[in-house]
């Protein structure tokens, strides 16, 4: 054995050593020993059950058996610490599961009316022996393990319940300034003596957040989430320190107090916003304290993949199902996060499973015999995919783009359903897709709901709404997929099908959700969801009396308020009425310049009118701008009465109109715009738009031709696309012998061109052209009021024919077609056609 081959060996045994030695505590700080795993309930992959010799004594510790222990404690969760003789509380042991069901009652480490609220999923959700990257897919993840022990069979709604955040005055707020240069000279230097060597782009070993970057922009956007202006003892920066041990320099404490007092000094340099004395204000909340109810009163029962969106950074989408084997996506290529929870696609960008992870597509919905995708997208146009079984794929579970087990696609207005079946080919086709003339799918947030089941077939749901498209081969049945295929979003395995848009939340249910089900969840919303709990006990003189907004993160640059309602979260009601009138929205010490519906509220509070403890103040909703981040702004309600508490407002001055603009005089006449040419052209000539050589040259002209209908944008150059596009469609008129014969009938295309211009021959090539032109009675006279003059047509055909045929005898023998081509050319071409 070599020397290197023993240091290797040995940096691998220490490696080792340190990833075991902080398993267990990471996220607390602890150091546990690991033992050798004496869990009889461990098993390996698929094949984990509980083996141990005493069965659950009742039906809810069988319940907690099969919804939650056998998922935490497998060795890589729980199970590696918390089982017999090794880490109390014994909630994982697998000797005795009514033991192991006594360990977490007894501890109280769930809580089943609300299992968000557990402390198994605060703990993970903290970053405690999380098994994967992002500690809050631990806890969505753990969540649902508990929803699912705490729910009966069939399908449920998860339930939201409330309790009081903590009490927070709107007292003269600091919000981070727009320039790092305090933060440059107090925290910074901090920051990048003693974190750079992992939080910096340029280290080796970096790791993100970069808030020790050598850019100091960089490293203040990175930091600001991490530092509490109003309380710096309580900045994520100085936690992690003083109670995480996490990298200190020397003394853990005394770091912690070095960092603490440079935060300080950054805070002490901000010269906080002042609230007007005067208001009468709520306490105040923020998104950090506030109610997270993101699935609250959604149908899950059946779902088998999850993804939330919710880890905002990083190259995984996390399934946070919590149905193994977890079919996590990889972001490939132009993939972007949203910071309302959802991800981006462009070009050729997509998410993708491993096809291992999407085996479980395969096993569990053949053997269900149905399914439901469910997807919040937002197209990012109207314009992509294409109606010959093209679609762009949203999602898809497949191997190619011709050979698929289903997707859901796009293709302009409409959505797309390929599925395969016994009476499908392996491309899922015939496909079943929304009427192109409802126009269903729009560039904006919708919900959009697919589903199979062997006797309906395939259903689309937008909105919450049956779109009523029915499926021509109801009566299938699932056969023939692939288990070799892999889920992905935004494009199709063979990257080119790519879909342009947003998809906020996506879950494959192993069922045909009912119409009932797939509203509830329409009707739940998306994305992150809160419900702000205001404080206004001492305004109303009852304890534990708040006002209530359901808010969601509209999108990157705004919240979205409404339904406001009240409710007592004491034992004490209110006593009487209470007069509520002008309630606003306040953001950072300032109320909110714009978006002030509720300032119009003009009611009463009252025991009478509480349904299941609620009073509905409105059903209104409104628009708040972002100011410092959903992680900084700290929101508050003002009043104008409420009680017998009052805010005298000073009525805004209305300013007078402003003088209306002179506006130049419009042109009455318009153009045709490029799609609208081609047609015309088409009916004109009755030569097909699918004819080869014209079809080829729209193509290459399609976007030289006007786009708008405006006649003051018209140009030089697209008249040159104009003239190219006629000359192709009588260039196939004349060339095809039965076409040109029903045109020009009568005429001899045989004869020279010295001779088959007679009067007679010319008129049968004008006077079909100016019937198709003006589509006015030539023979009569006819005409309409404001169309150009057939007279001076014919002469300016006349004359363009005579210059066509000046050769005379010595013409060439091809001169009479191209003279008629020509002639058609410059009529069909000419502004008569263009104008509208």
């Amino acid at each position: 054995m070599t020397v290197k081959t023993i240091q290797l060996r040995s940096s691998l045994l220490i490696l080792s050593l340190i990833t075991a030695l902080i398993g267990c505590g990471s996220g607390s700080g602890a150091k546990t020993e690991p033992n050798p795993n004496t869990n009889p309930g461990n098993g390996n992959g698929e094949d984990f059950s509980y083996k141990g010799e005493k069965p659950a004594s009742t039906a809810d510790i069988t319940k907690f058996q099969n919804n939650l222990w056998i998922n935490i404690a497998r060795e890589n969760r729980c199970g590696g610490c918390h089982t017999q003789g090794k880490q109390a509380p014994e909630f994982a042991r697998g000797d005795d599961i009514n033991l192991a069901y006594a360990a977490v009652i007894d501890n109280g480490l769930v809580t089943l009316g609300n299992p968000a609220q557990s402390r198994l999923v605060t703990k993970v959700a903290a970053g405690h022996n999380c098994w994967l990257a992002d500690p809050v897919a631990c806890g969505d993840i753990m969540t649902t393990w508990i929803t699912a022990w705490a729910g009966s069979s069939g399908t449920t709604a998860n339930s939201t319940v409330l309790t009081p955040p903590a009490e927070k005055d709107v007292s003269s707020s600091k919000v981070f300034p727009s320039s790092p240069t305090a933060f440059s000279t107090t925290v910074y230097p901090v920051l990048t003596e003693y974190c750079a060597q992992c939080h910096s782009e340029s280290s080796i070993t970096r790791q993100q957040p970069y808030f020790a970057s050598s850019r100091v922009d960089v490293a203040y956007e990175a930091a600001k989430t991490r530092m509490r202006l109003d309380n710096p003892s309580a900045s994520r920066f100085v936690q992690r320190l003083s109670f995480d041990g996490h990298n200190c320099w020397s003394n853990c404490s005394q770091n912690a107090a070095e960092m603490q007092a440079a935060i300080t000094a950054f805070a002490d340099s901000i010269t906080p916003i002042t609230v007007d004395p005067n208001l009468v204000i709520s306490k105040a909340v923020g998104l950090s304290d506030a109610f997270v109810v993101t699935s609250g009163g959604r149908i899950d029962t059946d779902i088998i993949a999850k993804y939330e969106f919710k880890t905002g950074k990083g190259s995984i989408a996390y399934d946070t199902s919590g149905v193994d084997p977890v079919a996590n996506l990889n972001l490939i290529g132009n993939v972007g996060w949203s910071s309302a929870w959802g991800l981006k696609f462009k070009d050729t960008g997509k998410a993708q499973a491993a096809t291992a992870d999407s085996r479980k597509f395969y096993d569990l919905l053949r053997a269900a015999g149905e399914y439901s995708i469910e997807a919040w997208v937002i197209p990012d146009n109207v314009v992509q995919g294409d109606n010959d079984n093209n679609p762009a794929r949203i999602v898809t579970y497949s191997g190619s783009n011709t050979s698929r087990n289903f997707t859901l696609g796009q293709y302009e207005y409409n959505y797309s359903f390929l599925n395969r079946t016994s009476m499908s080919d392996a491309n899922g086709l015939p496909e079943l897709a929304t009427a192109a003339n409802a126009e269903v799918l729009q560039a904006s947030l919708q919900h959009v709901v697919v589903t199979f089941d062997p006797i309906r077939g395939r259903r689309i749901y937008v909105n919450g709404e049956f779109t009523g498209d029915t499926d021509p081969e109801a009566g299938a049945v699932l056969k023939d997929w692939d288990s070799s295929f892999a889920l992905a979003i935004g494009n199709d395995v063979s990257n080119n099908r790519p879909w342009s848009g947003s998809i906020r939340f996506l879950a494959i249910h192993k069922r045909a959700m009912s119409e009932a089900d797939i509203k509830t969840n329409f009707e739940v919303g998306v994305g992150a969801k809160y419900l702000l709990l205001f404080n206004v006990s001492e305004l109303v003189g009852t304890p534990l009396s708040f006002i209530v907004f359901d808010v969601q993160q509209f999108d990157d640059y705004a919240y979205l308020f409404s339904s406001p309602f009240f409710t007592n979260l004491g034992d004490e009601k209110v006593s009487g009425n209470v007069d509520l009138k002008g309630l606003r929205i306040g953001v950072n010490g300032t109320e909110a310049p714009v978006g002030q519906v509720f300032a119009n509220l003009d009611t009463q509070i009252s025991a009478a009118q509480m349904v299941e403890g609620r009073q509905p103040l409105s059903s209104l909703g409104t628009i708040i701008e972002m100011k410092q981040g959903p992680e900084q702004d700290q929101f508050f309600l003002t009043f104008d009465l409420i009680g017998s508490n009052s805010y005298s407002r000073t009525p805004v001055a209305v300013p007078p109109p402003a003088v209306p603009a002179d506006i130049p005089g419009q042109a009455h006449i318009g153009l045709r715009n490029f799609a609208e040419i081609n047609a015309a052209l088409s009916a004109m000539t009755g030569v097909s738009k699918t004819n080869a050589a014209v079809k080829t040259t729209y193509t290459k002209v399609e976007q030289q031709l006007p786009t708008l209908t405006n006649i003051e944008g018209f140009l030089a150059a697209q008249q040159m696309g104009i003239t190219q596009l006629a000359v192709a469609y009588c260039n196939a008129l004349v060339n095809d012998t039965s076409l040109r014969a029903g045109y020009f009938s009568g005429f001899n295309f045989g004869a020279s061109a010295a001779t088959a211009f007679d009067t007679n021959g010319r008129n049968q090539i004008i006077d079909p052209l100016l019937r198709n032109l003006l589509a006015g009675n030539i023979a009569s006279g006819g005409t309409l009021s404001n169309q150009a003059s057939p007279t001076e047509i014919r002469a300016e055909l006349n004359n363009l024919i005579n210059r066509m045929t000046a050769c005379g005898s010595g013409c060439a023998s091809n001169r009479t077609a191209t003279t008629v081509k020509a002639t058609c050319a410059a009529a069909m071409g000419s502004a008569i056609m263009l104008l509208q």
